[in-house]
């Protein structure tokens, strides 16, 4: 695991975590966006996987659509075996190889 140069006070964190669920609360449906693009509209573009621990950790996590969330070529969470059909069931299509055709539904905020 990445040892961060560029730690975060628990004020940061605090922050970080309320922009992580606001970010990803505002992600339409039928759509994903990335860890990485999260953790860089958040102010830390090298925390992708904070992120995704913010998301696993947060309690209340689960009321946002933390589902719209993969990784930066598409491809869901590794154990969560719901998270294909959360996305189907709104209409994300997925490549052949398995990952969420990108192409068709990144999300990225306009800035």
């Amino acid at each position: 695991m990445k040892d961060y140069l560029d730690k975060m006070t628990p004020e940061q964190a605090r922050a970080f975590r309320d922009d992580v669920l606001n970010i990803v609360s505002q992600i339409p449906r039928g759509s994903v966006t990335t860890y990485g693009i999260i953790a860089a509209l958040a102010g830390w573009p090298s925390h992708a996987r904070m992120v995704g621990r913010t998301l696993h950790y947060t309690p209340g996590a689960e009321k946002v659509p933390c589902h719209r969330v993969v990784n930066k070529e598409g491809r869901t969470a590794p154990g969560w075996s719901q998270h294909r059909a959360l996305l189907e069931a709104e209409g994300v299509s997925f490549r052949s190889n398995g990952y969420v055709d990108m192409a068709k539904h990144l999300w990225v905020p306009p800035v």
